[in-house]
This record gives C-alpha cells, structure tokens and sequence, in this order.
C-alpha cells in the first residue's frame, strides 16, 4: 500500500507539472461585434442603338422542285446584289435558312390531292450600320425579289463606356444613401467590407416587320424607329459603421 500511494503521488505531480507548461489563454473585454450597414445603389444609361440585324429572305412556289430553286436562286442574287449596293459589306451578310419541301395540293371540294408544288426558302441574316439608310435599304431589296422580311433586331456595337458610367453612378448612389442613413441614425461610415454588382446589359431588341411582294416598287422608304435602349447597373455595398 505504501509504494502505491508513492506511484500514485508522482503521477499526479507529473500532470500538474505539465499543465504548467501549457499555454494559457485569458479573455477579458472581448471586443463587440463589427456593426455593418447594406446599401444598394442603382445606374443607368440611356443608349441610342447604332446597329441594326435583320432577316430577309426570298419565297418561291413552282411546280418542280428545279424551277423553284432557279427562280429563287436568281431572286436572291438580286437581293444580295441590291444589299451590297446600298453599302452592306459581304461579311455582314449570313446565310441562316435554305430549304426545299414539297406542299400537296388538295382540292378544296373534295379534299383529294391534285398535285404537289414545291417550295424553297432562302434567307440571309443581315446586319445594317447605316441606320439612317435602312428604310430605303428595306425597300431596294423587295424591289430586287426579297417577300420575306422580318425580326428587325437593334442593338448598341460598344457598350463599355456605357457600362461604366452606370457602374459609376451606382456606386456614387449606393454611398448617398449610405451616408443619408448614417447621419439618420447618428453613427458614421467606416471602411467599405464588399462590393458587388449586377448589370442588365440589354440585349438587341425586335421591330416586328415584313412585307411581300417581291419586284414591287414602293412609293416611299419604310418608316423606320431605332428609339433607345436603358442599360442599368446594381451596385450592393457594405460599410463599416462605427
């Protein structure tokens, strides 16, 4: 019992000894919480639209499927020829569609078919920097044999100092508000913690248009209205406050 108690002893000796020689942490007046504030602040910029895409394209209907792809074909060489007149480059002018199929013919009496015409589609996907000139451009190629005109898409070619005065603008008006609300609520601003932001880059937008006819002359241009495009900035900053 004796040389137990003696074991025992040093144990208890050796982990104090330890716990003396591990480190030892005291807290005292821990620091409060970091106030923040929220702020979201929005920018936008009005853009008048400079470019211009739309689909144009040439309809045939013949009996045979050889006569209604000559006939189509010379209609859209006229049309291309009549687009890079009025000063449209090549590269800008991109076949999207051709196709050939066969429509049955029915008798509308008695519904039996009575033969079966052929159609082909050719359209080109065209995009127009001129835009003062797009009116007249319209009309020279239903002149020149395009009846199928459509999905007129404006659109800005460079948004980049667009976006950046609306980034600017966000920001000077999330920091307004900032500071309306500090001096509201008698604190002050301290540094900003986060950024970040959302932009509603507008995409091209659509003037529904068409007009058929093909070789028939028109008595003026088509009226024609880019209007505006909004490009808008969110910006959501946190501050500090103190």
């Amino acid at each position: 019992m004796k040389r137990t108690s003696i074991i025992l002893s040093i144990v208890v000796l050796a982990a104090i000894a330890l716990s003396a020689c591990g480190p030892t942490t005291i807290v005292a007046n821990p620091a409060p919480p970091q106030r923040n504030m929220v702020v979201t602040g929005t920018g936008t910029i009005t853009l008048t639209p400079d470019i211009a895409y739309i689909n144009i394209g040439v309809h045939t209907e013949k009996d045979t499927a050889a006569d209604a792809v000559a006939e189509n074909n010379a209609q859209t060489q006229q049309v291309m020829d009549a687009l890079k007149s009025a000063g449209v480059d090549t590269k800008d002018i991109q076949t999207t569609n051709f196709s050939i199929w066969p429509n049955p013919q029915y008798d509308p009496q008695t519904n039996q078919k009575i033969g079966t015409t052929y159609v082909v589609d050719n359209t080109v996907y065209v995009k127009i920097h001129k835009l003062d000139q797009l009116g007249d451009l319209l009309d020279a190629t239903v002149k020149a044999g395009a009846n199928s005109i459509n999905s007129i898409q404006f659109d800005v070619a460079d948004k980049t100092d667009a976006l950046k005065q609306a980034r600017d603008a966000a920001v000077k008006d999330a920091r307004t508000q900032a500071q309306e609300l500090a001096t509201a609520a008698g604190v002050s601003l301290g540094d900003v913690q986060n950024i970040s932001f959302y932009s509603n880059i507008p995409t091209p937008y659509t003037d529904a248009y068409g007009k058929g006819g093909g070789g028939m002359a028109a008595a003026a241009a088509v009226p024609v209205t880019p209007g505006q495009m909004t490009l808008t900035v969110s910006v959501t900053i946190t501050y500090e406050i103190k």
